[in-house]
């Protein structure tokens, strides 16, 4: 028995008349070093359009070499840098975690470069949904009461006061309130044991101050234990926030013990419940949405399939004057020099690379590596480094000017695209997003994140489709048919701006027909607890 090399398996196949089907694999640039398999591949098989024969088993959505790569060389995808060779590769062979490793080298920020003129749709064509005009001018996607904590020790009476208000519970509770989406507790594991002046709290307290204000909500409750460091009304003041019919505030101790506290907050929400059920639906421009973008659980197909497709769609929400929010600054670490060039002004790109700096000083701080990201999922689906990662994530943002770089949970006021600084982790991510503002979530997925996002509803992206047929359960909307053939980006990409408005308009994602949204308020986390 001897093996037979995949530079003799070349040769024999170009000296017969190879009959055997070619297995598909896409090429995303011609410079690259790599193609990415479309279908598991078995070693001998030839790779269509591609002068190379699989050597061994390699998985759908893994990497192939295409040409020789010595020891230390540089490989591509999308044209950019995902790694380097550890040690020889040869053309045909899987490239994955075992033969690339991470690497230095340096990036052209080239601020502003490609930064261009948006052809923006005219205000009177541009397209509209249905959406919920507070007093303050400001537009609502959903309609829900919310129950904030201060601390975690609050968390236990917040949620029984949300759950005797469950439709299904007690359908009885809300029935005479159909406009309201529903009364949701979102909690914490924090809010003591912190430095008060530190920035942990302040964080912290920003987040729980975007929440109080979101238009998502007709109103809120905070509730406290009351001896904890989070303050309530040191959280109010240091964001600018007092209470009001709208915005209530109590503690535990100062009400007398869990079962009053249940019976005080159950009542001061049924106290809410008639204001908060009148609103309507009026037809409002999309240059009032904002949309946080997400990817979770991602694979080799994330960067050709539903990250471009978010991509397309966002192009189209920026042209009609809407916002869209790219964040988890880990998984643009490496692909960062193609948003710096993108910067509306070098200012804009400078804070971006300030916050790869902060991050790269984070992880030297505590010991860890940028490239923990991607995770063990996203290896099996396909991805090696945090550079592959990066430039299949950045998809997402399209192809439009970055105008703006935004710290975890700060208000976001500009239009266009912009950047919040956040960790890589989805439900962290996502809580900094709505914080900051936005009414609905966009998030791409390929090995099948199951998510949702009170107060803020989430459309789930599938990238290819043997997830949608697994796991259509939680999906609404299959980007797969981008490398099975029958569809292609742009198109997709429009069909996603239009579920954004039919979402914005009241129509029910997955995620919220399965209850998603509480749980995953998650706020980062950062500093020492004492």
């Amino acid at each position: 028995m001897h093996s037979t090399s995949t530079a003799e398996l070349t040769r024999q196949a170009r000296q017969t008349d190879d009959t055997r089907p070619r297995a598909r694999a896409i090429r995303l640039h011609p410079a690259d070093d790599v193609v990415v398999a479309l279908e598991q591949l078995i070693g001998g098989m030839p790779i269509e359009g591609e002068n190379v024969i699989a050597s061994g088993l390699i998985p759908p959505g893994h990497k192939v070499a295409t040409r020789a790569l010595a020891t230390g060389a540089p490989v591509h995808r999308y044209g950019q840098i995902i790694g380097f060779a550890r040690q020889p590769i040869a053309a045909g062979e899987h490239v994955h975690t075992h033969n690339l490793d991470m690497g230095e080298f340096s990036r052209d920020y080239a601020y502003g470069l490609a930064a261009r003129a948006t052809d923006y749709v005219p205000e009177s064509q541009r397209a509209t949904f249905e959406g919920i005009v507070r007093a303050d001018g400001r537009v609502a996607t959903r309609n829900y009461i919310g129950i904030l904590t201060s601390v975690n020790c609050s968390a236990t009476v917040a949620r029984a006061i949300a759950d005797h208000f469950r439709r299904d519970i007690h359908p009885e509770a809300l029935a005479d309130y159909p406009n309201v989406d529903g009364v949701v507790a979102l909690t914490h594991g924090v809010g003591c044991a912190v430095d008060t002046e530190g920035e942990a709290l302040a964080l912290l307290q920003r987040t729980l101050g975007g929440y109080a204000c979101h238009t998502n909500f007709a109103s809120v409750l905070v509730i406290g234990l009351g001896c904890e460091t989070n303050q309530i009304p040191r959280l109010l003041e240091t964001q600018g926030l007092k209470e009001h019919a709208g915005l209530r505030t109590f503690t535990i101790q100062d009400t007398g013990g869990t079962a009053k506290t249940i019976a005080k907050g159950i009542d001061i929400v049924k106290s809410m419940l008639a204001d908060a059920n009148a609103v309507h639906r009026q037809p409002v421009s999309a240059s009032h949405l904002s949309v946080g973008l997400q990817c979770g659980g991602s694979d080799g197909y994330s960067g050709i399939t539903a990250n471009p497709v978010l991509g397309a769609a966002v192009d189209r929400l920026v042209r009609h004057g809407g916002t869209a929010i790219l964040s988890e600054t880990p998984e643009i670490y490496g692909a960062e020099h193609l948003l710096t060039r993108r910067a509306l002004t070098r200012e804009v790109g400078e804070k971006l690379v300030a916050r790869i700096h902060w991050w790269e000083d984070y992880c030297a701080r505590h010991n860890a590596a940028m490239n923990n990201n991607p995770s063990a999922g996203n290896k099996a689906g396909g991805l090696t480094t945090v550079l592959e990662k990066s430039l299949g994530g950045i998809a997402k943002a399209g192809s439009t000017n970055l105008v703006e770089v935004y710290e975890y949970a700060q208000p976001v006021s500009a239009k266009g695209l912009v950047f919040m600084d956040t960790p890589g982790y989805d439900p962290i991510s996502a809580t900094g997003q709505v914080a900051g503002g936005a009414n609905l979530i966009c998030f791409t997925t390929g090995r099948g994140s199951a998510y949702g996002c009170a107060p803020t509803p989430s459309l789930k992206l599938a990238t290819n489709s043997a997830l949608w047929k697994r796991q259509s359960d939680d999906m609404d909307l299959n980007c797969g048919g981008v490398v099975d053939g029958g569809d292609d980006i742009d198109t997709l990409g429009e069909v996603l701006f239009r579920m954004m408005l039919d979402t914005a308009s009241g129509k029910r994602t997955r995620s919220e027909l399965h209850g998603y949204g509480q749980n995953e308020f998650v706020p980062w986390q950062i500093g020492a607890i004492t």
